[in-house]
């Protein structure tokens, strides 16, 4: 049995998806900055984040590995300003 939505709740979809880019994004600056301040446990935890926003950003596996094995929040921050600029 298919599940409808009402138009309300299809608009909120639509917006999501529209912007779903733009939500990892920010979630990935968030994450950048939390990465720059955890150590321990914490900070593999917030990489495990990251990682997810990158994939979800189409971010190159290997490029990804190279930033975990950096283990450098600066450098995650400069990949992130690359891939917002080439948006532009």
């Amino acid at each position: 049995m298919a599940k409808s939505y009402t138009k309300h709740q299809q608009n909120i979809i639509k917006r999501y998806y529209d912007n779903k880019d733009a939500i990892a994004t920010q979630k990935l600056q968030e994450n950048i900055t939390e990465l720059y301040l955890a150590e321990g446990k914490k900070r593999a935890t917030v990489w495990k984040r990251i990682i997810g926003h990158l994939e979800k950003l189409e971010v190159p596996q290997q490029q990804i590995d190279h930033l975990v094995k950096s283990d450098d929040a600066t450098l995650v921050a400069k990949y992130l300003e690359r891939l917002m600029a080439k948006e532009a």
